[in-house]
């Protein structure tokens, strides 16, 4: 009975001792993780324009100043035409009608109500096109419609990135691998070594004007005035290391 106590009881002994090792081992053991950003970031150019403008005429008889509104809209036609864009291209919106009206005031100030004096047509046009060179270069000289007798305003041009979905797949590949560089420089210098990715958090995409100043957005930039233009984002990555 004494033998088969102490064998247990040596049996015991070892197994204390493994557990206590162990313990050791794991205590000692250097775990945790490295949170980084990295970016991602590229200059690119538009390549798609998209140019508005508007004309009206103003007459007290509203089939009067349609009729001198259709003429305006053949005349921007043709101009437009003949700067080499394609009609296909030219999209005139419906016309709207603003009747005008003049405020009537008494020589002491009190408001004497108001006098119809006539029509007010607009209508507005929009062109879309991958030619951005020549129709930026139209939209700055459409004022030369001014010697038709066309009063035209043009508003500035917007452009745009038709290869946007590639380029923010771009983005996010270099965002990554700056982050895990960054962290594999960490580790290096903490005397440990990178382990597992634990988890990743893609930033929110941003659009500024090539060297603008403009700020970020919480919701994201997406700059449309400028041609030339820098995209970034970030990746946020957390790693494990040993």
């Amino acid at each position: 009975m004494k033998s088969i106590t102490a064998i247990i009881f040596s049996v015991a002994i070892v197994l204390a001792a493994i557990v206590l090792g162990n313990a050791v081992i794991n205590r000692n053991k250097h775990q945790g993780t490295i949170n980084v950003t990295g970016l991602g970031e590229s200059n690119f150019t538009s390549d798609l324009i998209v140019w508005e403008g508007n004309f009206s005429r103003n007459s007290s008889d509203i089939q009067s100043a349609y009729a001198n509104l259709e003429k305006d809209r053949k005349a921007v036609t043709e101009y437009l035409v003949s700067k080499g864009i394609p009609a296909s291209q030219l999209v005139f919106n419906a016309v709207t009608t603003n009747p005008q009206y003049r405020q009537n005031y008494s020589d002491d100030g009190r408001y004497l109500g108001q006098t119809f004096t006539g029509y007010q047509l607009n209508q507005s046009l929009q062109i879309e096109s991958k030619e951005v060179e020549k129709v930026e270069k139209i939209s700055r000289e459409i004022t030369e419609l001014l010697n038709q007798g066309i009063a035209f305003y043009s508003q500035q041009p917007r452009y745009y990135y038709t290869e946007l979905e590639s380029l923010k797949l771009e983005m996010i590949a270099k965002a990554t691998e700056d982050a895990r560089i960054r962290a594999e420089k960490i580790a290096e210098n903490s005397g440990s070594e990178l382990d597992d990715l634990i988890s990743a958090n893609m930033g929110v995409f941003q659009i500024t004007g090539q060297n603008s100043g403009e700020d970020y957005s919480w919701g994201g930039a997406f700059n449309t005035n400028s041609k030339n233009k820098t995209a970034s984002i970030t990746m946020k990555l957390v790693f494990e290391v040993d």
